[in-house]
């Protein structure tokens, strides 16, 4: 999907690897880049309207664990003002393994609802025109770091329920596919809780292997909603954007 012209919402679009990829969309020309985020940052959205004047970059508060009805009614108002929205990125995500709750609710459940409301305008059985959605998930999700079982079961859940958005594609118009980072150097993992404890030093251990730039990432994920592939498992590491290919696919008989 060719990104100029067009209509994108980008969920925690501010954040290490968000902020940076936001500033690659917008050199790519959409017509409006909705930011929906936690914190506000007037400094970053400033920065990101001075990078290509023609884009419209707006911010709105939002926090992923609302309610889905509360999250529709945001999209109400931006899809009353935007008409149509193009992608939806889902990016919000915290790694946290001593917040075991808050874990599950920001890297799964919020990207289960956000999905959810956003339905609301886009599935094709409520005469909507579908739409792209890309869900920010992580190696983890095929590859856990064992001391941080919750972040990584996380995120594996969150993979499983964007590869089965893939599938469901016939049905509700919806195309959908999964970014998922190698280490990357944020914030976030530069020092964070392992799960009771069990490394005290697992951010420490995960930077001493080979890691890639906030940026490095940020250009391989435009160039994977360039290639808007359903269904894709796109891993982001060292550099590199690699399709992953999914061991097996079970269909299911209902």
């Amino acid at each position: 999907m060719a990104i100029a012209n067009k209509n994108i919402i980008f969920v925690a679009g501010l954040g290490g690897i968000g902020l940076d990829t936001s500033r690659e969309i917008v050199k790519s020309g959409p017509k409006n880049l909705v930011i929906l985020d936690r914190i506000d940052n007037p400094t970053a959205i400033a920065e990101l309207k001075a990078i290509n004047p023609k884009v419209t970059v707006t911010f709105y508060p939002y926090d992923v664990t609302v309610p889905v009805a509360e999250t529709t009614k945001l999209l109400k108002t931006i899809f009353a003002q935007l008409k149509t929205v193009d992608l939806l990125i889902n990016g919000a995500g915290i790694l946290d393994d001593h917040q075991i709750e808050r874990t599950i609710a920001v890297n799964f459940t919020g990207t289960v609802n956000t999905t959810t409301a956003i339905m609301e305008f886009w599935d094709k059985r409520k005469g909507g025109p579908g739409g792209v959605i890309a869900n920010i998930c992580s190696v983890t999700g095929f590859n856990a770091i064992y001391q941080v079982p919750v972040y990584s079961a996380s995120k594996a859940a969150a993979l499983s329920f964007t590869n089965s958005l893939a599938r469901l594609a016939p049905i509700t118009g919806v195309t959908a596919y999964s970014i998922n980072p190698g280490i990357t150097r944020t914030p976030l993992v530069h020092k964070f809780n392992s799960w009771l404890d069990v490394e005290p030093r697992v951010g420490e251990l995960l930077l001493e292997h080979p890691t890639q730039t906030t940026l490095e990432c940020a250009q391989n994920f435009v160039k994977a909603i360039e290639a808007n592939k359903n269904g894709a498992i796109w891993q982001l590491d060292l550099g590199q954007l690699i399709a992953v290919e999914w061991t097996k696919h079970w269909d299911s008989h209902i």
